[in-house]
C-alpha cells in the first residue's frame, strides 16, 4: 500500500459559507489535508509566492480549491497569473464555481485546470464532493 503523502489544499474563496462548508465537509469525511484559505486571487498568489504575512504555506504537494467569481482578483484573472509564473505553473487547480457558463468552463480549461466542478446545492452533496476530490488528490502524483 503506497505512503499516504499530505497534499496542501489552497482553497480560493471569498464567501464564508462556502469556506465553511469546505472545511465542514472535510471534517465529515475524515479528510486530515490542511486548508489553508486566500480570500481572492490576489492573496492566493501572495500566499503561494510566501508572500503572507498571515499564511505560510509549505511549497511541496500543493493543490488549489478556486472558485470564480471573487472581488479585487477573479478566478480567471488569478489562473492567467498562476499559469504565467514557472514556479506555480505545475500547481493542480480544481475550479469549484457556481458559474455554470460555457465562456467560463472552456477560459478555465483553456488555462489546463485539473477538473471543473459545480458547486453542489445541499451539503450532504458538498460533502460528497469533497469526499469524491480527496479520493482524486489521492491517487494523483501531485509534486
Amino acid at each position: 500500500m503506497p505512503e499516504m503523502v499530505t497534499t496542501n489544499i489552497l482553497l480560493v474563496e471569498d464567501d464564508r459559507v462556502d469556506v465553511m462548508n469546505v472545511q465542514r465537509s472535510f471534517k465529515r469525511a475524515n479528510i486530515t489535508n490542511p486548508i489553508f484559505v486566500a480570500g481572492n486571487g490576489l492573496e492566493a498568489l501572495e500566499i503561494l509566492r510566501g508572500e503572507s504575512e498571515a499564511v505560510e504555506m509549505p511549497k511541496l504537494r500543493r493543490l488549489i480549491l478556486l472558485d470564480l467569481n471573487m472581488p479585487k482578483m477573479g478566478g480567471i484573472e488569478f489562473l492567467e497569473e498562476l499559469r504565467k509564473d514557472p514556479e506555480l505553473r505545475p500547481i493542480p487547480v480544481i475550479v469549484l464555481t457556481t458559474s455554470d457558463q460555457e465562456r467560463d468552463r472552456v477560459e478555465a480549461y483553456n488555462f489546463n485546470v485539473a477538473g471543473y466542478i459545480l458547486k453542489p446545492v445541499t451539503f450532504i452533496q458538498f460533502a460528497e464532493v469533497m469526499a469524491a476530490l480527496n479520493r482524486y488528490w489521492t491517487l494523483s502524483e501531485i509534486p
